[in-house]
């Protein structure tokens, strides 16, 4: 073959195309786009889910910060019979647009014996029904609200940032925000319409009461609320994504799940008056919702007629649920209440006198009322470590063993005291804090966390000291004895000025408390210096106890200087303001 053969050969060869990629096809292509566009979908619906689980948070933390001891006080003033108990659960529940919060107010009062199941159970019952009046207020036209609020709310809260327009601002805020997620949520439903993967996933749980309702359940649960969930079923039912039977069946879920909000909350721990409120909602609510799922395809063909406007009839079922179990069992809450005081017996007559008593956890939504519930807390932990120091020195002095061995018990109390308001206000301060309400939580931190120091003192020093002279049956001289006691009453003394500045944030307490350091400071070097002289003198008791005379006096100047301590916090409150120093000057309490 020729040369120029060669290259037509060649050149013919070349000319071929190479195998490449295939290329996708239509029906390729409009899988991705649909695989995109559903992406896109369950985005924007879990974003708008978000926002008005955030916006629905905003509210609630807003009224009980602005108006959360006034919620309480209509609680506490409706505990006569079960209809004022119903009316006034529903009442602040429509006003804190969550019927857990209201739930666990209800739990602490049953706690402290504040009220009877019955009572409490028929608040339960109205905050049922007060949860359903909010999703038929946002089930109406608000689009123009949204704005406004949002204008009017973040007004309030710039110019009134730690007063109580700032917190009216903030729930008017919540309110703007809840209503731009419906829009979302609305937006979304109607792009969700065309979405061939949405439909198929929504067909599935047709038909299948269970898993739907379970789904709800889970949701409602994560969102400790039954309102966002509600809102997206009418979303999915008035937009006919969803058929209406998988949505009553989901309304019923949500209802379930709101149902064990407050059963979660409020059954943490061992007592059992506060379970009883929660464990009887959840078997009222949540039974009879477990009841009609069986029926819904019925429920769904009998309601299917009454209604063009799917969205609206959900908002309807989920208030008349609850409306109908409140009035089917209002009047047989008698029978329900003995059942739960036998299946769960008071069970307070063995708890320890020294357990944490005053830890609400329903006042945590309200800063103010939980600091001044841990306060209350600090100061009985204050009364346990005051009672060790009281005893200690007599303890030592006398050699009782038994006296030993219960103040050392006492420790373990002053631990489990010191870690329950540790987390209870680390919990608090989750929430935004105003400033004079952080300062307030740091000085209560800065006072148990010097009360434990003091009890591992008085536990892991004095104690032991205490201890050792008894099984090498030594004693002080009576002069020793008499220096030792002189410290010590100092000592309580100081301790006694703490827990009065503690609570009143006396600025005049707290310098005094520092003035007895010298006192402190003198009393101690005497009485090493003369011990010292004792010790020259060769005064036996005193050759035999020198170093566990010398240990007391040390441990006592200790504990002072974590006395001392507590102080700090209340004068450097006073150092912000112009030309005046914390520790010199003297400032009215």
């Amino acid at each position: 073959m020729s040369a120029a053969g060669k290259y037509c050969a060649g050149s013919t060869r070349r000319s071929r195309p190479e195998p490449g990629p295939a290329v996708a096809g239509p029906s390729q292509r409009r899988q991705g786009v649909s695989e995109v566009r559903m992406f896109t979908v369950l985005l924007h619906l879990a974003g708008g889910v978000a926002l008005l689980t955030w916006g629905l948070h905003m509210v609630e933390s807003g009224i009980m910060r602005a108006w959360g001891a006034g919620l309480r006080q209509v609680i506490a003033g409706s505990l006569s019979n079960r209809f004022k108990a119903f009316f006034a659960g529903m009442g602040v529940t429509a006003v804190l647009q969550s019927s857990t919060a209201t739930g666990l107010i209800a739990s602490a009062f049953a706690g402290r014996k504040l009220m009877t199941p019955v009572t409490g159970l028929a608040i339960m019952l109205g905050a049922n029904v007060g949860s359903t009046l909010i999703v038929q207020a946002f089930s109406l036209d608000l689009s123009w609200l949204s704005p406004a609020c949002l204008i009017i709310g973040m007004a309030m809260f710039e110019r009134g940032k730690g007063s109580q327009h700032g917190n009216v601002g903030r729930a008017l805020i919540g309110i703007g925000l809840m209503l731009l997620a419906l829009a979302l949520l609305v937006s979304t439903m109607h792009q969700a319409e065309s979405a061939p993967a949405v439909r198929s996933i929504l067909g599935l749980l047709s038909g299948q009461p269970l898993l739907t309702a379970a789904i709800a359940a889970v949701l409602t649960w994560a969102a400790h609320s039954s309102t966002p969930v509600v809102l997206l079923v009418m979303s999915l039912a008035g937009s006919h994504a969803m058929p209406l039977d998988s949505a009553l069946a989901m309304v019923l879920g949500a209802n379930i799940g709101s149902a064990l909000n407050p059963y979660i909350e409020g059954t943490k721990g061992e007592d059992n008056l506060r379970k009883r409120l929660p464990t009887g909602n959840l078997l009222l609510r949540g039974g009879i919702c477990l009841l009609l799922l069986p029926f819904v395809t019925v429920l769904a063909s009998l309601l299917q007629a009454s209604s063009n406007d799917a969205g609206q009839l959900i908002a309807y079922v989920h208030t008349l649920l609850n409306l109908a179990i409140a009035l089917l069992f209002i009047g047989l809450l008698d029978p329900l209440a003995s059942t739960l005081e036998r299946l769960l017996p008071d069970n307070r007559e063995a708890e320890s006198p020294d357990a944490p008593r005053y830890l609400d956890p329903s006042a945590i939504a309200s800063p103010s009322l939980a600091l001044a519930c841990a306060t209350r807390e600090a100061l009985h932990m204050g009364d346990v470590v005051g009672d060790m120091l009281r005893r200690s020195l007599p303890t030592l002095l006398q050699g009782d063993r038994r006296a030993v061995s219960d103040v050392m018990r006492r420790d373990d109390a002053v631990d489990s005291l010191h870690e329950a308001i540790k987390l209870y206000v680390t919990e608090v301060t989750r929430e935004g804090l105003e400033p004079a309400e952080a300062r307030r939580a740091m000085s209560i931190m800065s006072f148990v966390i010097n009360m434990e120091h003091i009890g591992d003192i008085v536990d892991k020093n004095l104690m032991e000291l205490a201890s050792k002279k008894i099984k090498s049956k030594l004693c002080f001289s009576a002069e020793g004895a008499t220096e030792l006691q002189a410290l010590h009453e100092q000592v309580l003394e100081s301790f006694q000025r703490a827990q009065a500045a503690f609570v009143s944030s006396c600025v005049k307490t707290a310098e005094r408390i520092l003035d007895d350091k010298v006192i402190v400071r003198d009393l101690e070097r005497e009485g090493a210096d003369n011990h010292l002289l004792r010790l020259r003198d060769g005064r036996p008791e005193s050759i035999l106890s020198s170093s566990l005379h010398l240990d007391v006096l040390r441990d006592l100047k200790r504990i002072h200087s974590h006395i001392c301590a507590t102080a700090y916090p209340i004068l450097e409150q006073q150092a912000p303001y112009p030309n005046r120093h914390p520790f010199t000057e003297n400032t009215a309490c």
